[in-house]
């Protein structure tokens, strides 16, 4: 090294000296010389392999979603003619995914059973952070979290609340994980969602092949007004059964918390045949966040206040 740099020296100075005899100004030659280019920065390392359970998962998935797809389920077009809707309809699928929870505890336990509630939406501004895996490979990562920005942004247009993506301190937390790290989110969860409890916490970190993802909204005053949210999607999914997650997980983060089998066209109905939010979808949250409708109305308040919002969204069709 010390050898070589003397050597870059001298040929330095010779240069230097062949500027004089040349009647050149060296000052001029020194501002002129370019710094050498900066070596690039090292790439990151790829992320550790999936496990094979994981990837046992992923090809279990796989086969489930082209069996939707052979079924024509999964679909994106987000409702045409062949599945019509009127004012009564959507008010009658309001009141049922609005107004009624999905799931109860019982004896430390959740079980689905549909249970009356009351209207919860979000009057703070969503800020939501999207959390990834360490096994979730990163073009991964980077299509999930550019579809997620898409979509709430479009979730911010259609209800009017402030949503955003942010890298910390956010109050709706979204996590992409694959099979061990889902396990051992049980910890975190706790931290995030002060005073959960364990039946809750279970759910993500006992979650049965059969959960394709789930979302929690925190209540913690019983006013109907959301303070917090975290929603669990399975890296292992493939990229449309991902993204169908992440729709329906985070609208019903919202407040569409319950699904109903009369819903359609809508992704709040367990039967899968629509994939994204649709423009029915789309009008139950109009009315949630419509100024109108209250935290904490019960559904007997909030019927008659859906009836007119939903008559004005359809232009009083019946």
């Amino acid at each position: 090294m010390r050898a070589g740099r003397r050597h870059i020296l001298h040929l330095a100075r010779a240069l230097a000296a062949t500027a004089l005899l040349a009647g050149c100004d060296p000052a001029r030659l020194v501002q002129d010389d370019r710094p050498p280019p900066r070596p690039a920065p090292p790439r990151p390392a790829p992320p550790p392999a999936r496990s094979a359970e994981s990837e046992a998962l992923a090809r279990y998935y796989a086969r489930v979603q082209d069996s939707f797809l052979a079924q024509g389920l999964l679909r994106t077009d987000g409702g045409g003619p062949d599945v019509p809707f009127d004012a009564r309809d959507l008010v009658e699928n309001f009141i049922r995914i609005a107004l009624f929870e999905e799931y109860a505890t019982v004896d430390g336990r959740i079980i689905a059973r549909q249970t009356p509630s009351r209207l919860h939406k979000w009057v703070a501004p969503v800020r939501m952070q999207v959390i990834f895996g360490r096994t979730v490979p990163r073009d991964q990562q980077r299509r999930d979290r550019d579809s997620i920005a898409a979509y709430v942004a479009r979730l911010s247009r259609i209800t009017g609340l402030p949503m955003r993506l942010v890298p910390e301190n956010a109050n709706f937390h979204v996590f992409i994980v694959n099979e061990e790290e889902r396990r051992a989110l049980g910890d975190r969860i706790r931290r995030l969602l002060p005073g959960i409890d364990e039946a809750t916490v279970k759910a993500v970190t006992d979650m049965p092949r059969s959960t394709f993802c789930l979302v929690f909204a925190l209540n913690s005053e019983e006013t109907g007004t959301y303070s917090r949210a975290l929603a669990v999607i399975r890296g292992e999914h493939p990229d449309l059964m991902r993204l169908s997650c992440i729709h329906e997980e985070i609208a019903q983060g919202l407040g569409l918390s319950n699904d109903s089998p009369k819903a359609r066209p809508s992704i709040f109905n367990d039967d899968e045949e629509f994939a994204l939010l649709t423009s029915h979808d789309e009008m139950l949250l109009r009315i949630l966040y419509d100024p109108r409708t209250i935290p904490g109305m019960t559904a007997r308040e909030a019927r008659p206040i859906v009836e007119t919002i939903a008559a004005e969204l359809l232009g009083g069709s019946s």
